[in-house]
């Protein structure tokens, strides 16, 4: 079941899973809310791997590297979250299984912001998207955002304005986390 966000609870061994399209704000939140070491980045890996943040040739190698990442973490039981647009729900339910493979929670925090809002912000951005593409992102959130509770997820939260990210208060539960044995 999805909530409208004003509080969210996050165990420390959880996959967290940012879902919005590019220009939501999901990288600015990550960098607020989570410790770096815990944030995989996809336009990270992309800048790592190919040619710079927006190289989408490079995308396979890219989310390989991301799902090893993300093993590894959920194996050692550390919080894990993962920034990409993560509106392909093929590549949430990989995300999903193998997170249930380790007995980790897995918790959606959904950036559900206006298109006009996303195309602003990537107006202003040296690397760009295509509208299209930002178009498209926000048509999968809107089509999957009442069928996520169907995908796994331990908790999803909703955003839905600039105000709701800016104001969100994100506490991480700290507790005895177990270590996952490698499979």
């Amino acid at each position: 079941m999805s909530t409208t966000a004003g509080h969210i609870e996050v165990a420390a061994g959880a996959l967290v899973l940012l879902i919005g399209a590019a220009g939501s704000g999901k990288s600015t939140f990550a960098a607020r809310h989570f410790a770096p070491g815990d944030v995989i980045s996809s336009d990270q890996l992309r800048a790592l791997i190919g040619k710079s943040e927006s190289d989408q040739r490079a995308n396979n190698e890219v989310f390989d590297r991301l799902q090893t990442l993300v093993r590894k973490r959920l194996v050692a039981g550390a919080l894990t979250v993962v920034d990409a647009t993560n509106t392909d729900w093929m590549r949430r339910a990989e995300l999903i299984a193998m997170a249930r493979r380790y007995h980790r929670p897995v918790l959606g925090i959904v950036f559900d912001l206006p298109l006009d809002i996303c195309l602003s912000r990537i107006a202003g951005r040296l690397r760009t998207v295509r509208a299209a593409v930002v178009r498209q992102q926000v048509g999968d959130i809107h089509r999957d955002r009442e069928r996520l509770d169907l995908e796994g997820f331990a908790a999803i939260y909703a955003l839905g304005s600039t105000n709701q990210v800016e104001h969100v208060i994100l506490e991480i539960k700290k507790g005895p986390v177990a270590r996952a044995l490698s499979s």
